[in-house]
């Protein structure tokens, strides 16, 4: 039997996005920003609550693309209120759709969204060698950096904690524990894949 993170638990859900997904570094601006959306969307809420709700939330966004979500007006505000597949925070909503502009403000700077993140970890990935799931930080003097810089750039939904889940999503860290069958592969994706800038 594979042994992995604690937090995978036993929903299929979990396990195959922690299988598949969590802590692979993503290098894709539209991906960048669908975690950025759902990681703001979790605020308050469990990870698997959003994960179960993530094929709706990709039907009522746009498929994330940013430059269709900076272009929401108010009607499409109210539509999504109204969508029982999301979660309808209006907070929440409305921030998606500030970051979609500011996200579009940020890579007319840098080009890209990516060449902009991973430049925090100067475009690898950190590789942690955590034994148990309680040494793993809620988030790092990093985090507190990059949401600082984030929201001086119009962003909202970006404090520390969600930016350091961000982080471990899109693969900037290895936080899987090293017991977990993923560390290793992870680590070693890691070191296949050639450096973005």
């Amino acid at each position: 039997m594979l042994k992995r993170c604690l937090w995978a638990g036993s929903d299929p859900v979990y396990v195959r996005y922690h299988d598949r997904e969590w802590g692979v570094p993503v290098h894709n601006d539209r991906k960048l920003f669908e975690f950025l959306v759902l990681e703001g969307a979790q605020a308050g809420l469990s990870w698997i609550t959003v994960l179960k709700k993530r094929p709706a939330y990709r039907e009522a966004f746009d498929n994330f693309d940013f430059n269709t979500v900076a272009g929401y007006q108010e009607s499409k505000v109210q539509e999504l209120l109204k969508n029982a597949g999301i979660i309808r925070n209006e907070l929440k909503i409305r921030s998606a759709i500030r970051n979609a502009r500011a996200f579009i403000s940020l890579r007319q700077e840098f080009g890209t969204f990516n060449r902009y993140i991973w430049q925090y970890v100067a475009h690898r990935p950190l590789q942690n060698t955590w034994q148990r799931m309680r040494e793993i930080p809620p988030k790092t003097a990093l985090s507190d950096k990059i949401s600082q810089d984030l929201k001086r750039r119009g962003f909202s939904f970006v404090g520390s904690t969600i930016i350091y889940s961000h982080m471990q999503a899109t693969g900037m860290v290895n936080d899987h524990t090293i017991d977990c069958f993923r560390y290793g592969e992870v680590k070693k994706l890691s070191k296949k894949l050639k450096v973005k800038s």
